[in-house]
Parts: structure tokens; sequence; C-alpha cells
């Protein structure tokens, strides 16, 4: 049919107004893309001038303290008389064996881990044997050192380090980064320690040994901040082997001396050096710190349940369980943890470890 004058007057109009309207809309979404890539260069400006600024004030950190080479140097001659005889920093161990520590050491005091540490390499003394054992015999040999997603993330690392890297702990920082439980400390960890590379080894007790001796506060920030590592840059000696002992001996002053609690400020080799004992050793203003509760927790319910099942060779009935812990709202919702979490494997009506 036809059409009339009238419809298509009509029919072009509203092909105008559709076209108009299509040109309105893409120029409101050019001009907001440029107000976008503005303000994102904006935010970039911004970003460098903060870090700038805080390079600027690190400088005058570095120019206040003026005396890194004998902070590093009088740290290093206490380390020689008071390091601990502890077996994975012995000239023998392997990057394997230092690599279980690392992943054993994570939130554990190293007391608890020495036993562990030497029971696990007696049996699986390389990434190969582990990697052909079953994961739920390493969550078994993993024993009460908590958290023990760890020990799944090793076996996985022992199969990628198997499969990827010919059976050996890789080198390089990229590989490493690859394996499944490595992030960034960790990484920086093995390779100090078991290449005897030039790293920034940040730990607990190495940043409040730099929070104390650099800054004058009692204890770093929740999160590593740029002032920190350009501390810890400086500090480093750019020898590997000597920055590889400074990595372990600013740990070792840490846990030892330098402690959270009750810090033994009379024996520390730095003392004189401290800019926290120099402003009369200042309480800490920062936000409260809290240790982990732990009792009554769904934590303390994962590990009663995985006693269970690790004490067990055969799979275990919901009675057993039951008699583990009460409360039946909270076992339900950790024993759903512990299957996500791929710890524990549901086989019809019981439970067991994975195989």
């Amino acid at each position: 049919m036809a059409l009339s004058l009238g419809s298509m007057a009509l029919a072009g109009l509203e092909a105008r107004r559709l076209t108009h309207e299509a040109r309105s809309a893409a120029n409101i979404a050019a001009s907001e893309a440029s107000d976008q890539a503005q303000q994102a260069e904006q935010a970039e400006q911004a970003e460098q001038s903060s870090v700038t600024r805080v390079l600027e004030a690190v400088k005058g950190e570095e120019l206040q303290l003026g005396k890194a080479t004998t902070v590093v140097r009088q740290i290093l001659n206490w380390y020689d008389d008071h390091a601990r005889d502890l077996p994975w920093r012995r000239l023998d161990a392997t990057p394997w064996a230092i690599m279980v520590s690392e992943f054993m050491l994570q939130q554990t005091p190293v007391e608890r881990v020495r036993g562990p540490w030497r029971a696990w390499l007696e049996r699986w003394p390389t990434p190969a044997s582990l990697a052909a054992a079953p994961p739920g015999d390493a969550v078994r040999a993993w024993g009460r050192l908590g958290y023990p997603r760890r020990a799944l993330r090793l076996h996985q690392a022992a199969r990628m380090i198997t499969d990827d890297f010919d059976g050996q702990v890789p080198e390089d920082r990229d590989s490493l980064l690859r394996l499944p439980g490595v992030g960034s400390y960790t990484a920086a960890a093995i390779r100090s320690f078991a290449y005897g590379r030039r790293e920034i080894v940040l730990d607990t007790n190495v940043r409040r040994v730099l929070a104390r001796v650099a800054f004058g506060v009692a204890f770093p920030a929740s999160a590593a901040t740029i002032q920190e590592r350009v501390v810890a840059e400086q500090l480093a000696p750019r020898h590997p082997g000597r920055a590889a002992r400074w990595a372990v001996a600013s740990m070792e002053l840490g846990a030892l001396v330098c402690r959270a609690r009750n810090p033994l400020c009379d024996a520390c080799p730095v003392a004189d050096l401290c800019a926290w004992r120099q402003a009369g050793n200042p309480s800490w203003v920062g936000a409260p710190r809290r240790g982990q509760a732990y009792a009554g927790t769904d934590r303390q319910c994962r590990g009663a349940l995985l006693a269970v099942l690790r004490s067990s060779p055969d799979p275990v009935e919901d009675h057993q369980l039951a008699a583990t812990w009460q409360d039946v709202a909270q076992r339900k919702r950790a024993l759903a943890s512990l299957v996500e979490d791929g710890l524990v494997v549901a086989t019809g009506s019981t439970w067991s470890l994975p195989s």
C-alpha cells in the first residue's frame, strides 16, 4: 500500500528526531568520556604529588637518621652472636625446605613449627614426593598448625613445581608468584633465604623494627606504607648475600628483642640509634591493637571437626562430628566452609579428607 504524503512527512520528522537524539547522546557520551579522562589525569597527578611528598618526607628522615650503615652493621654483628639455630636457616637447607618453613610460619610461632616441619621434610623431602601423595595426607600431616588451607596450597604448589619446573622451586619472582599460596612476601622470602637474592622482606617483626628505629612509633601501620618501603630499600645492603643476611637478622631482632610486648631495649644493638627510644618510648596512639579471638569461634569449630577427620582412617559419620561440637548451626556452618575450601569431602552420609 502506498504511503500518503502526510504519513511520509511524519516518518521524515520521526527520522530527524531520532537522528537528533542519537547525535545528542553521542555528544553527551563524548563529553562524559572527556570528563572521565580529565578526572583520571587529575587523580594520577594527585597521586604522583602525594608520592613525591612522601618521598621528600622520607628523604628528610634519611638525613635525620644519617646512620643507616651503622644500623645495619650493628644488627648484623648482633645476629652473628644471637641467631637461633633454626633448621631451615642452616646452610644445607634446600629451597624446598625453606619454602615449607615459610608456609608453616605464616601466623604461627617458630616453636610450634619445628616438629611438624621436621616430620614433613622426612616424609616429603622434595616437591615431587608431596605431589605424589593425596591432598588429604597433607591436611592430616599439617596437624594443629592452624589455617589448614596452607596445607592444600602447599600440596598444589608441589604439583605445579613438579609439572612445570622440573621439580625445582623456581628462583625468579614471576614464577614463584604463579605458585598457589605464594604472595609477594613469600616470594621475596624464598628468593632471599633460599637463593641469597637481594629482596625487601617485610614481615611483622621487620616492620616493627623499622617503625621504632626509623619513625619513632611503637608499631607500624596495618599495611606496609611507601615510607616503610623506601626506608627498607635504603637499609638493605647492595650486595645480595649481605642483603639476605640483613633480612633474616632484622627479622630475628624483631622476634627476640624488639618484641611487640615487653621489648628488651637494654639488649638492643641499636638502642642508641632508635628514634622510638630517643623519644622516650611513647605509647601507641593509633587504632587499638586486638588479638584474634579463638574460643567459641567458627575457626575453633573448624579445627575441632578437622581433628576428628584427621584422626580417623575411615570416613566419619555425622554423629561423630556432632559429639565434637554441640552447637548444631555453627557445626553445620563450619562443616560447609570446610567443604567449600576443599578440606573436607562429603561421601554419601559420611565425611572425609580429600583423596
